[in-house]
């Protein structure tokens, strides 16, 4: 369409109108959700009123916020006038980073995500690995995370580099029809009439602390859960654990192992503080300054082929090096055990 002064989907301009044509990054998004990516920084009360307005066109006609852009769509974008931040409010470059890659492919990238980095800005955060990835490969038209991971969790993190492939993605994980598989080190006695298995399938609830931080807790009348804990290893006062993802709450493995009393080694939101300042000292053994929580494997179809794919992270070093001290310490046991048996 000529003399149409179209503008790029990574964001509009705030003080003129805007046309953007709909590419295959943005087709099948719901326009509000599109708007909110593309107007940075404005409130979404703003985008649904300037939506309800009428403000906001699609090939020149009205549209609701449900409304689905197709490829090849004109999006008219009204001028949207923020408050500009003060300099000293301004927010800090973000640092371009990669990752290590476990698979990629013009849909998919699969990294392993280090302990320690959020997945994406907010909160207290200015920026998180969607951000920073986005920021070193400027060449790619879409970037979206597919899943989460807790701050403090590493391992295996799933980003799609197409509309089309994202929503394929979401629809398995909203159908359960996805692997996920988490390692634990927790604190506390593995019951022996558990078996090598164990479920959970306790409510979960999110609610806010007085201080406004997010919390999730056992309730009868929260969103069904299902965790299946699977037994590796034991040693005294402690268990390395794989867990089975059935659904995807907040913090389940989290909250579930805590319910079992079981809190997970290092947790500070639902572990056990006194240990995890222990383990934390310079020289403890076994020690670790970190949640103990990994996405070690993760396999699913593909969201375009229907290939199956497995992705599998390797044990970082320090949950290896903890996992090692409990190893040493149970066959130092033993072979004290033996000695004494040896003079008697």
């Amino acid at each position: 369409m000529k003399g149409l002064g179209k503008t790029s989907q990574n964001q509009v301009a705030s003080d003129q109108v805007s046309f953007v044509e709909i590419d295959d990054g943005a087709a099948g998004q719901r326009i509000d959700n599109f708007l909110v990516r593309v107007c940075k920084g404005v409130p979404k009360s703003h985008i649904y009123r300037i939506l309800r307005s009428g403000e906001v066109r699609v090939n020149k006609g009205r549209i609701d916020a449900q409304y689905r852009l197709e490829l090849g769509d004109i999006v008219r974008v009204p001028p949207i006038r923020i408050a500009q931040p003060n300099e000293t409010a301004a927010a800090a470059p973000v640092p371009p980073a990669e990752f290590p890659v476990l698979f990629e492919d013009d849909a998919l990238l699969v990294i392993d995500k280090p302990a320690g980095v959020a997945v994406h800005g907010g909160s207290g955060v200015a920026f998180g690995v969607i951000e920073q990835l986005r920021q070193a490969r400027p060449e790619g038209r879409f970037l979206e995370l597919v899943h989460r991971l807790d701050r403090e969790t590493s391992g295996v993190l799933m980003l799609a580099k197409k509309r089309s492939a994202l929503v394929g993605l979401h629809a398995q994980i909203r159908d359960n029809q996805t692997d996920k598989r988490y390692f634990a080190c927790v604190h506390g006695d593995w019951a022996a009439d558990w078996g090598r298995r164990r479920a959970v399938k306790e409510p979960l609830h999110k609610y806010l602390t007085p201080e406004g931080e997010r919390r999730v807790r056992v309730q009868e009348d929260g969103m069904p859960s299902h965790t299946v804990f699977n037994l590796v290893d034991r040693w005294p006062d402690y268990a390395l654990l794989e867990a089975e993802l059935k659904t995807g709450r907040t913090h389940q493995i989290r909250v579930h192992l805590a319910h079992l009393g079981l809190p997970i080694v290092g947790d500070a939101k639902y572990g056990d503080f006194a240990l995890n300042k222990a383990l934390a000292r310079n020289g403890a053994q076994p020690g670790i300054k970190r949640m103990f929580l990994h996405a070690h494997r993760l396999k699913l179809a593909h969201p375009l082929t229907g290939e199956t794919l497995q992705f599998e992270a390797p044990l970082p070093a320090d949950c290896r090096a903890f996992v090692n001290a409990l190893k040493a310490q149970r066959e130092a046991a033993r072979g004290d055990e033996s000695g004494e048996d040896g003079v008697s």
